[in-house]
């Protein structure tokens, strides 16, 4: 799993008009290519009346899945661009529709690759580019007498609490980032003079600065 990487939110679409025609571009957060696949149809169902639904995705931690669509625009002048706009925006697992619907005047090769990229930008930017971070869950379970000055200092470190639970003694879900968990670990320990019992839990990602 990836320390970090950047995405997006939630599900999203805007429009924009270039020379009468209107432009949709849809973007969602997707975990597999499945995934990617399965909203791309889902689009094209919903707007099946459209001249175009072109489209494009990249899954994976490496980028290893990735795929442009031009749906029967002239080759390379749809589904590239969006492609490219989610590369340079540096985004990973997000898919990526852009829908047409023809107003009459034709906007030339240039002119296509431009409005599908305007229209790819436009929907991501609706669903909200976001940077997820891995973070490791640390079960820490301490006598009371330590809770005060732990709950402090972990106030004090910025560290990300999931919960505590409080019955004969007090367990806290610590969540630092993965990277920094083996540290935070010996912190601890060395705190609370080895009178914490530690549990490592799995991985789970947070939205960067929430």
């Amino acid at each position: 799993m990836l320390d970090k990487y950047r995405t997006v939110r939630r599900q999203a679409n805007a429009e924009i008009v270039i020379k009468k025609s209107r432009f949709i571009g849809h973007a969602k957060p997707v975990e597999t290519e499945e995934e990617a696949l399965v909203f791309i149809q889902e689009i094209k169902q919903l707007h099946k009346q459209a001249t175009h639904n072109c489209s494009a995705y990249i899954v994976g931690e490496r980028d290893q899945f990735q795929k442009a669509s031009d749906d029967g625009e002239p080759s390379g002048t749809a589904g590239k661009p969006i492609l490219e706009v989610i590369k340079h925006k540096g985004l990973k697992n997000v898919a990526v529709v852009v829908t047409r619907y023809f107003g009459g005047i034709m906007l030339g090769a240039g002119g296509l690759v431009r409005a599908y990229t305007d229209g790819a930008v436009a929907g991501i930017e609706a669903a909200d580019e976001i940077v997820n971070v891995l973070h490791r869950e640390v079960i820490v379970d301490v006598d009371y007498t330590w809770y005060g000055k732990l709950e402090n200092e972990l106030h004090g470190k910025g560290t990300r609490v999931g919960g505590t639970d409080f019955t004969d003694r007090v367990t806290v879900r610590c969540l630092p980032e993965v990277h920094e968990a083996d540290a935070f670990i010996a912190w601890i320990t060395d705190m609370t003079g080895g009178q914490a019992v530690i549990t490592e839990g799995g991985n789970v990602y947070y939205i960067e600065g929430e």
